[in-house]
């Protein structure tokens, strides 16, 4: 992945939408500009800014610029996040299934001892997090 600049480029709805333009091929700032009704300037700031965070790369033939999406980082990104929400998910299941057995397990009762509660001797399910 090329930094924390992915996210941010990606945190902008303009920049967002010039990546669902460049889905279906290169295109020129000005096709991009005159697709979003948006000023050469603007496309131009969006544009680098998507350019340093490496979603884009550019490509010079005379006196244009032709822009496409650069689908590997987005690949990195989406992976990365992947693990991430895998690695949180594992964590919580490990972190409650530890819980469980400690509270199952502590005193020989299900949960604090005292039959009366809610996951209590009187048949009750130990209550999970």
């Amino acid at each position: 992945m090329e930094g924390p600049g992915i996210f941010k480029a990606l945190s902008d709805p303009v920049r967002r939408e010039i990546l669902l333009l460049l889905r279906g091929g290169e295109l020129p700032a000005g096709e991009i500009a005159a697709r979003l009704d948006m000023t050469a300037a603007a496309v131009s700031y969006h544009l680098s800014c998507m350019k340093r965070a490496g979603l884009i790369r550019e490509r010079r033939e005379k006196n244009y610029i032709y822009y496409e999406m650069n689908a590997t980082v987005l690949e990195e990104a989406v992976l990365w996040l992947s693990q991430l929400c895998a690695g949180t998910g594992e964590e919580r299941h490990e972190t409650r299934k530890t819980v469980e057995d400690a509270v199952l397990h502590s005193d020989g009762t299900a949960a604090g001892g005292d039959s009366g509660g809610p996951a209590g001797a009187a048949g009750g399910n130990p209550r999970t997090l």
